[in-house]
Formats: structure tokens, C-alpha cells, sequence
């Protein structure tokens, strides 16, 4: 199953593993058992450390555990974790004995002081490019904390499960039978959403939140146009730091990438991590896992994070970015994964023989409807003005779909559904003001994104659609503070332009030190 690069590759990973680990199977008659035990047998091949153990109980379907030293430390995979769950495996057996790269001791006390007992289940797909993200992000926290448990649960085994809960999009995670959350979301969300849920454990040796110092720089985001800013601002000498809840940002969930000048193709997760590569080339600080929470200006402009700790820089570069932007009508918030998605290739293999609305008519809407188009009964794609604003290539193609509507002069109202589930979406017809109903069982929002810049409030200016105003230097309303990318008022959101940007936000900054 796995190639013997792979299996070399492991070797020499699993090198740092100091402890055993082992990786209990239950016992099962299911057709795919014995990939499972051949996966397993190879990854035990990797190391002396890792070790297999067949249990006495069954399963309908492969399943196994894993123990740290003899004592299992709650983490489990029901389903075969291949695809993009294969590198959760990975992790999984890495961080029980707490090795690879782990959050600071702040997070880390975070998770340990989670109000247990908590046991969870993540439901995927291993098509799901989201899925890795929360399943890895639960794994560390049963790591580091006794009371909680957490299991990827691949959808494919089990369809009763998946219809009985009423899911209908991929990452779900389940507390016994009630729906946490649903779609993409990073560790600090998750970890505020479970403090919000389960409480917090007091303790004595709580982590005193510390003042960070002085920066010359500080950029805020960590994609194409944060990473640019500080290789600029480190590479001319500044003393350089960067805030960030995920490295790569949004750029982690693009799949196909062909307009990066020099490099034909390659997609989100692989262009990360050569930038971060880049990135550690230089004494630049990380702080990741964090949120700014407030800035107040002045000479050194002082910030406060979602960690408590503070800090203070000479120059603030902002490259937040942007998020997918919500319809706001009532029932999008209430039906978010059981058939309101945002990520048609995580989602719409759960849609397949169905009727769904696709909601936008850019780019992002028409690709989505015609990636959709070979899985589902019929879409709908709904666009807000008179024409649709995707590139001619792709109407042109869209309309040769037999399967596909479009409708026009259109503003979506309303998401109905029966309380489990999405069956109706409510628009007006623009033109005739009627209200219609379009019976369905999903929707998918493809109407653009939200630039990421309302923890600044108003100390910079802003346009309407809240991205920070600046001028040709990347400079803002506000002395000492610069933004960059998507963020921006800055035409076409682009990746090579949001690192260009970076680079001119970065080399600005070091420019107004130096006067």
C-alpha cells in the first residue's frame, strides 16, 4: 500500500520517537480489514518504537487505537486513514510520544485545562482537504489531556451513522450525538469553541501571560503577503515577528494552483510549506495559534492578543486576508452542515443524486457547479445580477451541462429546512419583486470573501466592503501601520500580488525607520 520511498521517508521520521507506541486493531471480517493490517505492518516496519497488537474485540469495520507505553491515550481511527488523513496517522503516532512541531506552553496548558470528560468524533471524507486540519487538532489536545478522547470516523463505513446524525458535510464533529461543528476550522477555534462548551479546569500552575517586548516589525497573518513582509523587513535587519492562528492562511485550503510565474502547478499546502521553509531562513519570531485582539496606535503601537500576552512594534504590517463571505439570511447559520456548505470538494460527494443551489456567479460559483455537475441530480446556480460574472470559458461550459439552471436577478432570502435538514431556499426575482420557493436538499455559498480586518476597528481607515484603505506604498490612514493583500483595497486577489505587496509593505516600513 505504501511506496517504499514512503516507508524510507518514515524511517527516518520516526527516528525522534524515544517511547512505544502501539497500535492496538480490532479484530474484523469487513473486505478492507486486511488494507488496514497492511498499512499498520508497514508503518510498524518504519521503527523499533512502533508495534502492533491485535484485541480481543471486534469491529464491523477496520478500526484501531493507540497506546503510548502501554496506556492508551485516546486517540482512535475507525476507517483506513489514506488520502489526506494519512499524514493524521503520522502525527498521531509523533505527537503521543510528543515529538514534531507542537504549539507553545501556553495552548498546550489550554488543553490540558479542558473541562473533561469529552469524547469525540470527527466524521470525514479522505477527499476532505479540511478534515486533516480538526482531526489533527483534536488528536493533540487527547494527547495532553487525560479526560478527552477523540476518533476520525471516515463516512464511507458508515452510512447508518452519517443519515441517523444527519450529516451532511465534512469535518462534523459529534459529542455523543449533537453536531459541534461542521466544515473547516483551525485549532484556536476549535479549542474556544470546547472551552465555551465543556468549561475550564482552574489550576495553580496556570501560564502568567507575559509582555513580549519591542519589534521593530510585526506582521499580522501569515500568507503569501505576511510571509513576503517579514523576509523583507528580516532580511534588512529588522527585529521581526510574526502573529498568525495558521500559518498559509487561507492559502492552506487552494488546491490547484497554475498562475504562480515559474511553477506550472502546485497546490495550497505544498506552496505553505516551501514559504515557510523560506520563512526560517531568517531570525524571524512565529507566534502562532494567536488573534489579535486590540491596537492601539501610537509610536510603538501596542498589541493585545487572544493568548493575553502583549507586545509592542515600531511598524505593524496587516495581512489578514479575507474569509468566505456568508449570505446572512436566516437559516444559512442553522443548517451549516446538514446542506448549507461552503467547500463543494469536501462536501459535495454527500450530495450526490441530489438536487442543490449553488449560490454565485463568479469564477468560484461556476467552477463549483461544474465540478458538482457529475455527482448531483440538478443544480441551480443563483447569481444576484442580471448575468453571470464568471469568465466566458466557464458559462460557455456551464451551459453545455444538462443538468444545470441558471437563474439570474436573483437574491437569495431565505434557507428553509425541516429542523435536520435543508429542503427549501427562498429568492426574490428581482425584477417581478415575487418571492419564490426552489426545493432542494443543499446549498452551497460561492459569493467571495470578507477581508479580515475588523480587530483593527477604526484605527485605520476602511472602504465599505471593509478592506483597509492604502496608498501606492502599502501605507495606511495610520502612521506606522501598513497592510498588504487580500486585506487591502488592492485590485485583483491574487497570490503573486498579495506577495508582491508584502514585499513593498515590508521594504516601506524599513524605509519610514531609516528617515
Amino acid at each position: 500500500m505504501l511506496e517504499q520511498a514512503m516507508i524510507e521517508q518514515l524511517k527516518e521520521v520516526f527516528t525522534k520517537l524515544e517511547n512505544q507506541i502501539t497500535l492496538k486493531y480490532y479484530q474484523s471480517e469487513h473486505a478492507k480489514q486486511k488494507d488496514l493490517l497492511e498499512m499498520l505492518k508497514q508503518v510498524e516496519s518504519t521503527s523499533d518504537n512502533i508495534q502492533l497488537e491485535e484485541l480481543s474485540e471486534t469491529s464491523n469495520y477496520p478500526r484501531f487505537k493507540i497506546a503510548h507505553n502501554g496506556k492508551d491515550n485516546g486517540i482512535a481511527f475507525s476507517g483506513i486513514p489514506g488520502g489526506h488523513e494519512f499524514t493524521s496517522l503520522i502525527l498521531a503516532i509523533l505527537n503521543s510520544d510528543k515529538k514534531g512541531k507542537l504549539p507553545d506552553d501556553l495552548i498546550l496548558h489550554r488543553f490540558k485545562s479542558l473541562k473533561g470528560p469529552i469524547h469525540l468524533r470527527t466524521y470525514i471524507s479522505l477527499s476532505c482537504e479540511n478534515c486533516p486540519l480538526v482531526v489533527q487538532s483534536l488528536n493533540l489536545m487527547a494527547v495532553y489531556n487525560e479526560n478527552f478522547s477523540h476518533e476520525m470516523v471516515d463516512g464511507e463505513f458508515v452510512q447508518d451513522e452519517i443519515e441517523n446524525l444527519n450529516i451532511q458535510g465534512v469535518p462534523s464533529v459529534i459529542h455523543h450525538d449533537e453536531l459541534l461543528s461542521s466544515g473547516k476550522m483551525g485549532l484556536i477555534d476549535l479549542l474556544e469553541k470546547l472551552e465555551s462548551k465543556f468549561g475550564i479546569e482552574e489550576s495553580g500552575d496556570t501560564p502568567v501571560a507575559k509582555d513580549l517586548g519591542q519589534y521593530d516589525v510585526v506582521v499580522v497573518g501569515a500568507g503569501p503577503a505576511g510571509a513576503s513582509s517579514a523576509i523583507y523587513t528580516a532580511r534588512k535587519g529588522l527585529k521581526t515577528a510574526i502573529i498568525t492562528d495558521r500559518l498559509g492562511g487561507q492559502l492552506q485550503d487552494t488546491k490547484g494552483i497554475e498562475n504562480m510565474i515559474s511553477v506550472p502547478y502546485t497546490e495550497g499546502p505544498q506552496l505553505t510549506n516551501n514559504i515557510f521553509q523560506h520563512v526560517r531562513e531568517y531570525p524571524i519570531e512565529i507566534l502562532e495559534h494567536r488573534r489579535v485582539n486590540k491596537v492601539e496606535p501610537g509610536k510603538f503601537k501596542r498589541l493585545e492578543l487572544n493568548s493575553g500576552e502583549t507586545l509592542e512594534t515600531r511598524a505593524l504590517i496587516v495581512a489578514t486576508g479575507a474569509q468566505w463571505r456568508e449570505l446572512k439570511v436566516p437559516g444559512e447559520k442553522d443548517y451549516l452542515g446538514r446542506g448549507v456548505a461552503f467547500c463543494p470538494h469536501c462536501d459535495g460527494p454527500y450530495y450526490k443524486g441530489k438536487d442543490i443551489a449553488i449560490v454565485g456567479g463568479g469564477n468560484s460559483g461556476v467552477e463549483a457547479a461544474i465540478d458538482l455537475a457529475g455527482i448531483v441530480k440538478h443544480i441551480t446556480v443563483i447569481e444576484y445580477n442580471p448575468e453571470l460574472k464568471a469568465d466566458q470559458v466557464l458559462i460557455d461550459k456551464l451551459k453545455s451541462l444538462d443538468n444545470v439552471s441558471i437563474l439570474t436577478n436573483a437574491r437569495t432570502s431565505e434557507i428553509v429546512g425541516d429542523g435536520d435538514k435543508v429542503n427549501k431556499l427562498v429568492y426574490e426575482d428581482r425584477e417581478s419583486g415575487d418571492s419564490k420557493d426552489l426545493p432542494l436538499d443543499g446549498v452551497f455559498v460561492q459569493i467571495g470573501l470578507v477581508p479580515n480586518s475588523q480587530f483593527l476597528g477604526d484605527v485605520v481607515d476602511k472602504n465599505k466592503f471593509g478592506e483597509i484603505e492604502i496608498d501606492n506604498k502599502c501605507r495606511t490612514s495610520q502612521e506606522g501601520i501598513y497592510a498588504a493583500g487580500d486585506v487591502t483595497t488592492v485590485p485583483f486577489k491574487q497570490i503573486v500580488i498579495a506577495m508582491g505587496e508584502g514585499a513593498k509593505a515590508g521594504l516601506t516600513a524599513f524605509e519610514d525607520q531609516m528617515l
